[in-house]
This record gives C-alpha cells, sequence and structure tokens, in this order.
C-alpha cells in the first residue's frame, strides 16, 4: 500500500492522468445522511406503539375503577402497569408514557362534563393528563434508584397534591383513594386522610410490578434464590392491602339526632333543569309538607330537623317575597329547623351570588348561614370573564359569578351541631377537615347533580362522602335535588338512599360524635411529607445519574 509521501500532485490537484476526477460529496462516506425528521418520528411512532397501547388500556382500566362501575382492583393493575411501562425509561419517554395513560384515564372518568359539551370533557382531561404526564417522567426517573416502589407511591400523592390546588384551586377528581372507598385500604383514612389511601393503593401496585419484573427477569435463569425479591416484594404488597383490617374505625355516638332528607327532584336533567322559576322551591316545600301531613296523621315520625339540597329555592328569598313566603310556610307545616339551600344575591357587588345554606327556623325564620368557599371555575363562576367570554360564548351561560365564603360551615340546626359542605368542596381536604376541627358532630353535603344526572357524576360524589365518613369517623348525609340523596354511617356504609330523579324523603336516626380521628389530628401532614419525599426522590436521580455519567467520562480518559 503506498505511503502518504507517494502521492502524486496529480491526486493533490485533482487531476489524473485520463483527466480530471469529479469532486466527491463532502462528507457521504464519514457521515451518511441523516434520515429526516417525519422518518424519525415514524420510527419513533412504531417502535413505542406496543408501550403507547398499554398505557392507553393501563389508564381505561384505572377510570373503571371508579364509580359508577366501582372495579376498586383495577386501581391496583393500572398502577403495577404504568410502573412497568415506565421502568427503566428516559424522562422523555416515561412523560409521553404518563401522557398516554392520563388521557384516556379522565376522558372516561369525567365523561359527565359532556353535558356541559365534548370540548370541556377534552380541556379538562387534557389539562389533568399533564400532571399524570409528569409523574410518568418522574417515575421513569426514579425507578434505577432502590426501593422505588416507595417514591413510586409517594410521587403518586405528590401528582395528587399538586391536581388538588392548581390551577384556580385545583380539581382532585380521579385520585386513588376515592376508586377505594369500599376496599381493603379504606379504614386507613382515618390514619392519614385520603393522601394516606392513596399511598398504599400506589404503593401495593408498584410493589406488585417490581414482583412482576423480578419474575420476568428470571424466565431465562432462574433459581429459587433469585425469586426471593420477588416473594418479598408480593408478601409487602399483601401486608399493606390487609393493614387496613387492623386500623380502628370509631363509630360510638356521643349523641343522636332524627333527621328528615328531602329531595325535591327537578323536571329534567341537564343545563336547564331550572325549568320556570320556583318550581324547583314548590318541589321541596311540597315533599317537606307531605312529610307534616305524614306526621300528622301517625304514619311517620317526627324528626328533630330537616335538610333541603344545594340549590333547594331557585330565587333568591330575600329579594322575591314569593319564595320566601313559600319557605317559610313549608318550615312551620313541618315545624322544625330546615336547612334550605339557597342562592343570595350578594348584597353591594353586583353580579355576584352567594351560594348558601342558611338555617330557617319556623318561629324565627332564616338565621345563621353558611356561603360555598370553593366555587367551581368555569362552572360557578369564569376566570377572566371579559376576555374569555368573546372567545367562548358558552360562558355567557354562567351570568354571574359565586363570591366565595370566607369560613367554615358549622351550624347549629335544631339540636344538632351540623358541618355544612356543598357540593364539590367534599372533594376537598382541607374544606372538611377544617368543618371538623371546628366543631362539627356530624356532616352535611348539601348538593345539586341534577345537571350531570345518569351520567356517573353523582355516584362518584358519593363516594366521596364515603370516604369522608371514615376519615372523620362522622356520619354524612348528602342532600342532593335529583339525587342520590344517601345517609352514610361513620363506617362509610350507606345507610339509607334515594334514586336519581325521584322525588322523595330519607328519615333516619344518625349518630353525632365529639371523637376524632388521627386523621384530623395530624391534618394536611401526611400530604405533605410524602410529596416532599417523592420530590426529593427526583432530586436524587437527578444526582446520582450525573454521578454516573461523570464517572463514565473520567473513565473514558
Amino acid at each position: 500500500m503506498p505511503s502518504g509521501s507517494d502521492i502524486t500532485e496529480e491526486a493533490v490537484s485533482g487531476t489524473s492522468p485520463d483527466g480530471p476526477v469529479p469532486p466527491a460529496e463532502t462528507g457521504s462516506r464519514a457521515a451518511p445522511r441523516r434520515p429526516g425528521r417525519l422518518r424519525r418520528t415514524g420510527a419513533l411512532a412504531r417502535r413505542e406503539a406496543l408501550r403507547t397501547g398499554l398505557a392507553v388500556v393501563s389508564g381505561i382500566a384505572l377510570a373503571l375503577a371508579f364509580p359508577p362501575y366501582d372495579l376498586w382492583p383495577l386501581s391496583l393493575v393500572a398502577v403495577a402497569a404504568l410502573s412497568l411501562l415506565t421502568r427503566g425509561r428516559t424522562v422523555r419517554q416515561g412523560a409521553w408514557t404518563g401522557f398516554a395513560f392520563g388521557l384516556p384515564f379522565f376522558l372516561i372518568l369525567l365523561k359527565w362534563l359532556h353535558v356541559v359539551g365534548w370540548d370541556a370533557v377534552v380541556g379538562l382531561s387534557v389539562a389533568e393528563a399533564l400532571f399524570v404526564t409528569l409523574l410518568g417522567a418522574a417515575l421513569a426517573g426514579t425507578s434505577r434508584l432502590p426501593a422505588w416502589p416507595v417514591w413510586a407511591a409517594c410521587l403518586w400523592v405528590a401528582q395528587e397534591w399538586a391536581r388538588d390546588r392548581l390551577p384556580f384551586g385545583g380539581f382532585p377528581w380521579g385520585r386513588l383513594a376515592f376508586a377505594n372507598t369500599g376496599s381493603p385500604f379504606t379504614p386507613l383514612a382515618a390514619l392519614g386522610g385520603a393522601p394516606l389511601v392513596t399511598f398504599a393503593v400506589a404503593l401495593t401496585g408498584a410493589l406488585l410490578a417490581a414482583c412482576a419484573a423480578t419474575l420476568w427477569g428470571l424466565r431465562e435463569k432462574g433459581s429459587l434464590s433469585r425469586a426471593v425479591p420477588a416473594l418479598e416484594a408480593f408478601g409487602l404488597a399483601a401486608a399493606v392491602t390487609l393493614a387496613g383490617a387492623v386500623v380502628p374505625v370509631p363509630t360510638k355516638a356521643d349523641d343522636t339526632v332524627d333527621i328528615a332528607v328531602v329531595q325535591g327532584n327537578v323536571q329534567q336533567p341537564g343545563m336547564d333543569f331550572l325549568g320556570r322559576p320556583m318550581r324547583i322551591l314548590d318541589n321541596h316545600a311540597t315533599a317537606t309538607e307531605k312529610l307534616a301531613a305524614d306526621i300528622k296523621a301517625g304514619r311517620a315520625k317526627k324528626p328533630d330537623l330537616v335538610i333541603w339540597p344545594e340549590n333547594s329555592s331557585d330565587l333568591d328569598p330575600f329579594q322575591y317575597p314569593q319564595a320566601y313566603d313559600r319557605i317559610d310556610e313549608a318550615v312551620k307545616s313541618i315545624g322544625v329547623p330546615v336547612l334550605v339551600g339557597a342562592l343570595v344575591d350578594h348584597p353591594t357587588k353586583k353580579g355576584y351570588v352567594f351560594n348558601e345554606g342558611i338555617v330557617w327556623d319556623p318561629k324565627k325564620g332564616p338565621g345563621a348561614s353558611y356561603t360555598k368557599q370553593h366555587p367551581v371555575p368555569f362552572g360557578e363562576y369564569v376566570p377572566f370573564r371579559e376576555q374569555l367570554s368573546k372567545i367562548i360564548t358558552r360562558f355567557q351561560r354562567v351570568p354571574r359569578d359565586f363570591y366565595p365564603g370566607d369560613h367554615t360551615g358549622v351550624l347549629n340546626v335544631g339540636p344538632a351541631k351540623l358541618g355544612d359542605v356543598i357540593c364539590f368542596e367534599v372533594a376537598y381536604d382541607e374544606i372538611v377537615h377544617d368543618t371538623v376541627d371546628a366543631g362539627a358532630r356530624a356532616l352535611v353535603i348539601q348538593t345539586n347533580n341534577a345537571t350531570y344526572g345518569r351520567t356517573g357524576q353523582p355516584e362518584q360524589q358519593l363516594a366521596m362522602s364515603k370516604l369522608r365518613a371514615v376519615e372523620h369517623g362522622r356520619a354524612v348525609v348528602t342532600a342532593a335535588t335529583s339525587g342520590i340523596s344517601a345517609v352514610v354511617a361513620p363506617d362509610g356504609k350507606v345507610t339509607h338512599q334515594i334514586p336519581e330523579f325521584t322525588q322523595g324523603v330519607v328519615s333516619a336516626r344518625i349518630p353525632l360524635r365529639d371523637e376524632t380521628t388521627l386523621a384530623d389530628r395530624v391534618g394536611a401532614a401526611p400530604e405533605w411529607a410524602l410529596a416532599i419525599v417523592g420530590l426529593l426522590s427526583c432530586a436524587a436521580a437527578v444526582v446520582g445519574g450525573r454521578r454516573g455519567r461523570t464517572k463514565d467520562e473520567k473513565g473514558q480518559q
């Protein structure tokens, strides 16, 4: 082979004895042309298709764990699947897997919003799925750490912590705890509230994933000793699942009270459930008067108090005398205090209303009240109304903004000190906790689900009431205009219930309790602690990754 010194002048000048040599393509041999972006995207899609499809199926499985389907074991399967699909992946790959998991989950869970519009379903689902996208990225990043199932469970709590607060006060629908209101994990709510239930469910699912991953690794070179970690993971998962069985759920009553819950019903579900003015108010007043007639005839026992639902008065009784008189007439007929739900105009801010529960006495008339503290954004008030209403004309159907209250809903209704929580507020830990902490001996959830009748939303909300009963050791009474009205015992069992779109009255004796649970005493501390541990695990993964790259670079030098 000729050496470099043998290169002729002709070769250098690009000529040859036979003529000029055509110039070679610059870098054609040293660096092959990279495939186009479209081709690379297609290759990536084909490579990730199976994993993405499994993530979609897993997200659907998680949705089926929630009411109205109530297949709670699927919550464990879904968590395990997401853990396996993100294990050992890059952060970017984990993020995509998380989004592919989260979007179908929320689309099915929140499909009841189609009453407002399918664009609302998709928009909210995408927004909520972004939190699961971050979860998927974090799961991938921490999957190489020792004891990764623990960090995975903490990250689930951190994701729910964020969704509970951001944006516009958050939207905590779809928490793992709300799919496990009748499972072996439910009693754990009495120790650490909904966050502890979520942690236990997520830890169990992640441990099952660790067990499956270990067994899969033994498919070629299996031995009994190498199967020990799988057995340990399965044993820990079983122990966490059964831990709730040893948690005491206090139910002993310090006192009792006889109540009647009136479900007046509406004429039709959907956005136009109100019908003509005074119709819904008249339904509830008439049902109350029927109860009064049954009491007078000896067919029913007289209650100590009566509970009407949210929006049971469709007109402001302080602005419309006919509404005031109709309520007063019904209350006097029953002869006991009635907790009335009504929209009341703000006294000084035009265009604002209060969503209130008002204690109406048969002798004194209206008295103490509670105003909903957490109005629903885009449902009960429109952020950036002036700008958004020009773009989305549907917001004009929310003509007035609800003004938030500034105190808890502890009210003396006859002989009982009740904690009033209005509609979606039952999903927010801090509102319910503060109400019990202020002295509520039982909880009342005044709600109006007529917009979302027969969509699964009432069942999802009732499940939250069941969890709150165990969490705080309180009886929970749900009063709904069109259903589902129900009475939940402190152990989370539904004792009385009225079907949807049925006018009726539930009469029950409920326990009043003063003792608080450990969850009441520790408050949000478990949630903050678990969320912080999850974030610290992400930091540890980042630091560990940098150290690994530094060692590789030193080894190459």
